[in-house]
Order: C-alpha cells, then sequence, then structure tokens
C-alpha cells in the first residue's frame, strides 16, 4: 500500500525538468534555507561586515544574541543605493520560478527591502532583467522583517545565476535581505551536480507532508499492514479537539510485558517543526515493512522493545503552519498550543524544588532525588497548562518508558539535561545532572550516527558550531528555560529523555523529505536501541510476586529510580561496575554488584527482598488486634515507691 504514495513521489521527482509539480509555485526551494546551496554558491554586490555577508543571507536565518555577531541575521549591503545586489549561483542551468524573501533577524535593528528587480544571467557577466512587456518588473518585498513574501514570475525563466536588485527599502533601516530562491534543475547530462549534491534512498515510503487526516490515514494504513505489531490508540486532545494519536509497534501490542523496556519518540511540541512529525511517520512505516521482510535487526528490536512514536504533540499549531506553508510560515508561526503555550517548556519546574531540598539538606533523608510530586498548585484548574501538556503528563504517568526523545527543528544537535541552570549566589550556571555521562553518551550515540551533526566541514545552521562539540551539548548550556519535557522527565519518572534537533530547516520542502530521511535513519534506529543498555531485573518478594515502587540505587550516582508495577526495573548505565541498592517499605534492604559490558543488551540483576523484622511484628499484632510496638520509645514503667516513705 505504500507503493503507491511512493511511485506518485517518484514520478514527480522525474518530471521536473520537464513539467512542473509538486512543489511551491511550480518548482521547490534551491536550499539557501537547508544549506544546499554553499556558501561559495553566494555573492553580494558589498556588505557592512562579514557577519552580514551574503553567506548569511539565507531565508530563516537566526541572528546572534548581540550586535556586530560574526553570526548576523541576513545580508546586509554595504551602501544604501540602487546600485546593490544579491547574487546566487545555481552551478547549472535551471527554471527559476520565483523568489521568498525576509528583512534581517535582529533584536536590535528594523532593516528589509521593500521593493527589488531580479537579473539572470548564464555567464555572470552579462544579465537580463525580468521584465513585464518594455518594463522591468519591479516585485513588491516585505513590510516587516520576519514574514517571507513570495513573488513568482510571470513566466519561468531558465538561467545559471539569479540576482536581486533592491530598489527600495524600510526608510529607517538598512538594504538587508534573507533570500530562498525557487527553481527546477534542468537536465544533466554528465550527472555532475547529482554526484556532488544530492542522496536518493531505496526505502519504498510516502515522502510528503501530511495533514492531520492524512497522517491518520497513513497510520491506519500502517495498522492494516502490520496488524500483529501495532495498535493505534490516543493519549487526549488538543485545545482545537483533535486527538493525540500515538502509534504502538511491539510483538504484543497492547500489553505491557514483564521486563520488556518502553521507549518513546515524540514530534511537533511546536508545531511548525514539521520535520520531525515526518520523520516518526517514515519511522513507522519502515519499522513495519522491514519486520515483514525478515530484517533481524529490526524483528530483534520489535520483540525486545515496546515502542511509541507520537508523531503530532501540536497538530493545531501545524495547521497554522501548514496552512502558510513549508517556505512561508517563518521561523514562529505556529510554535505555540492555540491557546499561545510553549508546549515543550510548560511542564512543572521541579528542578527548582530539588535544588532548594538540596540546600536546606533535605535529600535524601526528608526528600527524595527522584519522582519528586508535582505541585498542587500545578494540577489545579487555574493553572496555566496546555490540554496538549497534561495529556502528555497522564500519558507519561501510565506507562513507565524508559528512554525517549523528542524531535525539534531548525538546528542540528541533541541536548540532554539540565535545560534550566542552577543558581550560584549571584551567578547563574550549567548544571549536569548526576547520569551526564549516561546522558553524553545517549546524546552521542544519536549525533555521532546522524550524516551531518559531527561532520566538522558542515556550515553551522545559524550561530553555534555544534559540530565541535560532537554535536551534543547540556541544554542550559545553550539557553536555558525551566519547565522542560526534559527535566520533568527525568525527575518525575524514570524516564532518560533527550532532544533531537534534526535539521537546521523546521518546515523543509516534501522534496527535501528524502534526503532529511537519510541523514536521520540510522540515528532514529541506533538511539531506540540504547533502551537496552545498563541493567535491568525484577525485584521479588519470597512467594515470588513483584513489589512496586521498591527504590533502585546505585551507588555514586545521586539519582534513583522505581519499579514498575510488576516489579520490574531498568536502569540506564554505562559500561562499568556498579554495587546495586534496592529498599522498598516494609523489607530489608538488599544490595548486590551488577556489571554493564560492553556488547549491546542489559545485565539481568534481580532482587529478592525478605520482609523486615519491624513490618513483621507489625504484621503479628495486628492479626491479634494489638496495637504494634513503638520499638524507638517503649513505654516507661511506673516508679514503685519504697516501703516506708
Amino acid at each position: 500500500q505504500f507503493s503507491g504514495f511512493a511511485q506518485s513521489a517518484a514520478s514527480c521527482w522525474s518530471v521536473w525538468s520537464v513539467n512542473l509539480c509538486c512543489g511551491l509555485s511550480d518548482c521547490p526551494p534551491l536550499g539557501l534555507e537547508t544549506l544546499k546551496i554553499d556558501d561559495f554558491q553566494l555573492h553580494a554586490s558589498t556588505m557592512q561586515r562579514y557577519g552580514l555577508g551574503a553567506h548569511r543571507g539565507r531565508l530563516n536565518i537566526q541572528a546572534g544574541l548581540y550586535e556586530d555577531d560574526l553570526y548576523d541575521g541576513g545580508w546586509c549591503a554595504g551602501r544604501n543605493d540602487p546600485l546593490q545586489w544579491f547574487e546566487v549561483d545555481a552551478r547549472r542551468l535551471t527554471k527559476f520560478t520565483g523568489v521568498i524573501t525576509q528583512g534581517r533577524s535582529s533584536l536590535w535593528s528594523s532593516d528589509w527591502v521593500t521593493s527589488y528587480r531580479v537579473l539572470v544571467s548564464n555567464d555572470s557577466h552579462t544579465w537580463v532583467t525580468l521584465k513585464n512587456g518594455s518594463r522591468d518588473l519591479l516585485f513588491i518585498g516585505n513590510k516587516e522583517k520576519e514574514i517571507p513574501v513570495l513573488n513568482t514570475f510571470p513566466k519561468s525563466v531558465v538561467a545559471r545565476y539569479i540576482r536581486i536588485n533592491p530598489r527600495s527599502w524600510y526608510s529607517g533601516g538598512s538594504i538587508c535581505m534573507r533570500v530562498e530562491i525557487l527553481g527546477c534543475p534542468m537536465p544533466d547530462p554528465n550527472n555532475y551536480y547529482h554526484r556532488r549534491n544530492e542522496i536518493t534512498t531505496t526505502d519504498n515510503l510516502d515522502f510528503k507532508h501530511h495533514s492531520y487526516k492524512e497522517m491518520r490515514q497513513l497510520m491506519k494504513v500502517v495498522n492494516e499492514m502490520c496488524p500483529n505489531i501495532t495498535r493505534i490508540y490516543n493519549i487526549g486532545k488538543s485545545y482545537n479537539g483533535q486527538k493525540l494519536y500515538a502509534i504502538e509497534i511491539s510483538d504484543n501490542p497492547g500489553e505491557h510485558e514483564l521486563g520488556e523496556p518502553e521507549f518513546r519518540y515524540t514530534a511537533g511540541s511546536h508545531g511548525n517543526e514539521v520535520l520531525g512529525r515526518e520523520l516518526l511517520l517514515l519511522l513507522m512505516q519502515f519499522l513495519c515493512q522491514e519486520y515483514l521482510s525478515g530484517n533481524p535487526r529490526i524483528r530483534h528490536l520489535v520483540e525486545e522493545t515496546r515502542i511509541h512514536l507520537l508523531p503530532s504533540v501540536n497538530p493545531d499549531g501545524h495547521d497554522k503552519a501548514a496552512e502558510a506553508g513549508s517556505e512561508l510560515s517563518g521561523w514562529s508561526l505556529g510554535r505555540w498550543s492555540q491557546d499561545g503555550l510553549d508546549i515543550h517548556h510548560n511542564f512543572p519546574d521541579l528542578n527548582a524544588i530539588l535544588w532548594e531540598a538540596e540546600s536546606r539538606k533535605w535529600v535524601p533523608r526528608k526528600f527524595h532525588n527522584h519522582h519528586i510530586p508535582i505541585p498542587e498548585w500545578y494540577l489545579s484548574k487555574n493553572a496555566t497548562v496546555a490540554m496538549e501538556t497534561r495529556a502528555l503528563l497522564g500519558w507519561m504517568e501510565k506507562i513507565p518508558f524508559v528512554l525517549g526523545g523528542n524531535l525539534q527543528g531548525g538546528e542540528l544537535v541533541v541536548t540532554f539535561s539540565y535545560d534550566r541552570t542552577r543558581p550560584h549566589g549571584v551567578m547563574r550556571e550549567a548544571t549536569p545532572t548526576p547520569d551526564d555521562p549516561v546522558f553524553r553518551w545517549l546524546a552521542f550515540s544519536y549525533a555521532s550516527t546522524h550524516r551531518l551533526m559531527t561532520d566538522a566541514g558542515r556550515r553551522v545552521c545559524h550561530t553555534q558550531d555544534f559540530a565541535k562539540e560532537d554535536g551534543t551539548i547540556n541544554g542550559a548550556s545553550w539557553h536555558t528555560a525551566a519547565g522542560s519535557m526534559n527535566d520533568f522527565s527525568y525527575l518525575h519518572t524514570n524516564c532518560f529523555e533527550l532532544s533531537m534537533y534534526v535539521g537546521c530547516d523546521k518546515f523543509p520542502h516534501e522534496s527535501e523529505l528524502p534526503e532529511e530521511w537519510e541523514n536521520n535513519r540510522e540515528s532514529l534506529i541506533v538511539f531506540m536501541e540504547q533502551v537496552h543498555r545498563g541493567i535491568k531485573g525484577v525485584v521479588r518478594d519470597l512467594q515470588g510476586r513483584g513489589i512496586a515502587n521498591a527504590i533502585i540505587s546505585v551507588e555514586g550516582i545521586n539519582h534513583d529510580i522505581r519499579t514498575a508495577a510488576d516489579g520490574d526495573y531498568w536502569r540506564l548505565l554505562n559500561p562499568g561496575e556498579y554495587r546495586v541498592t534496592v529498599r522498598a517499605e516494609g523489607y530489608a534492604m538488599s544490595s548486590k554488584v551488577c556489571e554493564v559490558g560492553y556488547a549491546m543488551g542489559a545485565t539481568r540483576c534481580s532482587f529478592t527482598l525478605t520482609r523486615s523484622n519491624l513490618s513483621r511484628i507489625k504484621e503479628i499484632m495486628e492479626k491479634f488486634n494489638k496495637q504494634p510496638i513503638n520499638l524507638r520509645h517503649p513505654p516507661r514503667r511506673p516508679r514503685q515507691r519504697r516501703l516506708g516513705t
């Protein structure tokens, strides 16, 4: 059933150079925003400084926090006159069909172009201006700096080079632009361009952007193809009443199997970050197909893991972004929930509660370092909590997830907790979790297998070169924020959660999806496999019954986890030897040494607990309807008076 989708997409690719189909205004973007166009393909007449050079004139590129930053928010001409131009070398004959422009991204300046001409050339020396009859065409540009404006050409024009010549600009600012060019590459007999720039995929998947209805239909198709390993369910509703659909992929869907870890991927908490949503829709197709074809790696993963994929946390926001389109939604349209909340940072701030308890020396005697309770005010009806966030909370409470990844967009990096800086006197500093080595390994497992994240030669998306840091970073070291899903997951549940920023372009054109899938496919699978790293086991009593909520402590790591309802647990750990201690109310403490090897597969480390002496005494006393003996404060005997007194 997937073949029809794939054939449709393939036919569209094959006719781009002859007929125009499958894209915004007939042709797709050349790739200034996605970095498919290299810096050396961009030129300009002049520039104010290097940080505002032609290489920064890319649609939706974001500026640094400060003026005069090396990475600023657009191309700005060195002079304000009608002789300035911004040029793109397509490196081959291309059928140009339109231009999209923005102003400069800046917290401090207001700069944009209000009108411009377009010129084309085959040799970069002789230029022809696009005309309307005998008059030069004058295109209307931007009215402010953020909302993209599309201008399509009355007729497509074939050339190698294209120039934008600003004719007027905002009176209070300078000539500054961010640009995307729409164009269809012409046939390339020598296949030179294809060898240099393009990646093809052999996976027969549905490479398209899906509306909410199409997403539901695709999930249904996957379920019908693989009914024995899939189950569709919903975790709640959005503000506009759209159900938040998830799909489970497991050899026994609908059941938690003793000892089998639970894994989750979520995407689209920011509705305009659409690439993650489409990657999860592609992943569910891929897992189904590969399982049916007998791929041993995928079969083992599905049979040993309960996988949950939630592709659209914020369908309301996605609808807004999709209505504008992949190139015209800008940087933020559809990011928030319908009631204006950032779902990913809408969780209770448990960091502050834990750090306050630590400063008062309450941990661990008076306050646990894990499963920190949600404050009562947050659970009240009057709290500013999105419906989507409440749905995620219920989902996370219900299922004992071990590992999770939320797919985001606009960068190429993996971030890990903590996402909030810790107060330190008058300063604030990034704080690693007690499990920092494990988080770093988990982040690196995704980044190192991504095609671009750790490539030292790749171009920076916006302002930071994460490739120098192995494509990973502590969240608070990048930008601090309270109430993140990642920190909440770590501090309130057993789940280690990371954020994967899967592409520079939040909402890439449909034609980019096959390449983005190839960039991320191996990473998506490798990260899921990490749920089987560390130790696992079952905590039972002498009768063989599982003990729920038993506390699992690892010596030297100040963060505990708890057993699930059936007494099973999973503790993510890097290779090494660990002393593990188990405590449960009414039972004697038990410890043993567990060794984690380098081979994939969690080490079994189970415990059988005996009842504590105090709990036995209480049971006996209660059995005979007597009050339990208070061993700490035994009743005093009355003093006997001496004879004769």
